[in-house]
């Protein structure tokens, strides 16, 4: 098989975001200039750089009660800062709870009944049994082609882990199961490891 985007897969259901995958889930949260906090995940998330560390993740997608857009660029987009939580397969059903489409009024964590800390150097909250969170400060937000896409980065700014997710000085993932979003309703999680050695 072989189509053009721009002339439709014939498909009952699109297979881009199931050839893209696995990829990790960026829950990003934020604080309203109001002081109402966000919580929400996003599978178009990644690391980016390591000095200094950054990452992104893109909102594709808009709200009646924002101004084209999701809360959480909105928020970032008014605070300048945002907190990335590691999602574990622990909590995926809270992780599901937050992507509900609620008014902006709505706290997500309290919705979803999940704990917040508050992070250490910026205003904001974050998953407090998270296995890992990165406190963030926006460096650009770009605007991608299509409607309401726009990719959001931010430099990590702060680090925190999960003391029993450090392992012999190494942050070992299978002490928290990560959790991945493959196409269509699909997740998978991260059991298995192996190791290659790059070639000199």
């Amino acid at each position: 098989m072989f189509y053009n985007p721009k002339d439709g897969h014939g498909l009952p259901h699109n297979p881009f975001s199931a050839i893209v995958s696995p990829r990790p889930i960026g829950w990003i949260s934020t604080r309203a200039a109001d002081g109402i906090n966000n919580l929400a995940p996003y599978s178009f998330f990644n690391a980016v750089a390591y000095e200094p560390p950054q990452v992104m993740f893109a909102s594709t997608s808009t709200k009646e009660d924002q101004d084209d857009t999701k809360d959480s660029v909105a928020n970032i987009l008014a605070t300048e800062v945002f907190c990335v939580n590691i999602v574990e397969y622990a909590m995926r059903d809270a992780m599901n709870a937050t992507s509900a489409a609620l008014g902006k009024e709505v706290d997500e964590f309290a919705h979803a009944g999940i704990e917040l800390a508050n992070c250490s150097n910026i205003d904001c909250a974050r998953v407090a049994q998270a296995p890992a969170a990165l406190e963030c400060k926006l460096t650009q937000v770009v605007s991608l082609p299509g409607a309401h896409n726009r990719v959001v980065f931010g430099e990590v700014i702060g680090v925190h882990l999960r003391d029993d997710c450090i392992v012999e000085g190494r942050f070992d993932v299978t002490k928290y199961t990560p959790l991945a979003r493959l196409g269509y309703r699909d997740y998978t999680s991260v059991e298995k490891l192996f190791a290659l050695e790059r070639p000199e």
